[in-house]
């Protein structure tokens, strides 16, 4: 059965380096839950811990109400997927996806019974006799992962487990596991550097950053409403545009660098007029208009369904925008007038960088 994790003020330490300071977590029960962040921000350290792979300096761990901080790896009951795999070369995929039930002495029918069937859920059934020198990343992979679930784990963690495959497979990777998760219920802990994985496959993501986790949310929630600077430049890409705060007729607004004015409705209307701010607009966010920020075409990139412009503003600034192909093009040297979405860009205070939006899950 799933468990629910939960971690309180955890503490890691390397010698006199501390990795993780006051770390705060609860993983719901059959939750797909991802640890998201550049390499080094400790989201593996965390892993590791939770399997009991590294010690923990400070503070509590629990499966449900078990405390497990002094409870050994093979008492975890936790499956593991790794980046490299860790299948065994000398052993068909039957054998591999085997060898953890022969541990633990499971006899025949039953283990074949259970083995059969994981390989039919992670749909390699017909390699059931092929050695891993003969199969793809992917397919390695399926084994990797089945191992891992035909165990029953309690937890399932994975580490970076698709950074090895090519673009194309882990797209399609990546949705075979979600799948197979849904399938399975497995409390499931997934650590990866990739935005775009974590918002495709995750029920909640933990952005991390030098071993703190900045904001905890559903993917929407982070991508639409970021709690900070940090989380809304490293979510997907965005451009960057200095403002100030003020009111108009009530309403919370920004002036922008060329004095135009806009209202912004999503913004808390207690920010004091005068506040720099910095706005936060994604690249489909802009729009050519009739009236707005002077801009000229530096450059384009045809994507098939879209149109990527580099332009720059009158004040020098780069930016980048995404048009849907239908609409009119704009030629490279082009002079355009550019405006943007004011409810759906986010703010952010420029000194503490933190969110000035009313809609904002904080970690």
């Amino acid at each position: 059965m799933s468990v629910t994790i939960k971690i309180e003020h955890a503490v890691k330490k390397f010698g006199s380096n501390t990795v993780i300071k006051d770390l705060s977590l609860t993983v719901e029960q059959g939750e797909f839950f991802t640890l998201l962040g550049s390499s080094g921000c400790g989201k593996t350290t965390l892993l590791r811990m939770i399997a009991g792979f590294n010690s923990i300096e400070g503070g509590d761990f629990y499966f449900n109400d078990k405390r497990i901080n002094d409870m050994p790896p093979y008492k975890r009951n936790i499956g593991m997927v790794f980046q490299n795999y860790a299948i065994f070369p000398h052993m068909n995929t039957f054998n591999n996806v085997a060898f953890g039930l022969k541990q633990q002495k499971v006899r025949e029918p039953e283990l074949s019974r259970r083995v059969n069937e994981m390989l039919e859920t992670v749909q390699i059934s017909e390699l059931r006799d092929r050695m891993p020198k003969n199969m793809s990343g992917g397919q390695q992979q399926r084994i990797a992962l089945a191992r891992a679930i035909v165990m029953q784990p309690d937890v399932l963690l994975m580490d970076e487990p698709l950074s090895n495959l090519d673009a194309k497979l882990r797209v399609e990777m990546r949705t075979a596991i979600k799948h197979i998760q849904n399938a399975c219920k497995i409390t499931t802990i997934y650590v990866t550097h990739d935005q775009e994985e974590a918002l495709a496959i995750s029920d909640r993501i933990a952005v991390m950053r030098e071993g703190v986790i900045q904001q905890v949310g559903a993917p929407i929630t982070i991508y639409q409403h970021p709690a900070n600077l940090f989380v809304a430049t490293f979510i997907g890409q965005s451009s960057l545009m200095d403002a100030t705060a003020l009111h108009v007729d009530g309403q919370p607004a920004v002036k922008l660098y060329d004095g135009s004015v806009r209202v912004l409705p999503g913004m808390r209307a207690d920010i004091a007029d005068g506040t720099a701010l910095k706005l936060c607009i994604r690249p489909n966010e802009f729009h050519f208009a009739d009236e707005g920020l002077n801009a000229s075409v530096e450059e384009r990139v045809f994507f098939g369904d879209t149109m990527r412009y580099t332009l720059r503003l009158d004040n020098g600034q780069v930016i980048e925008i995404k048009q849907d192909i239908h609409q009119p093009l704009a030629q490279i040297g082009e002079k355009v007038k550019l405006s943007f979405r004011s409810d759906v860009v986010n703010a952010f205070d420029a000194h503490s960088e933190v969110s000035v939006m009313k809609e904002v899950v904080q970690a």
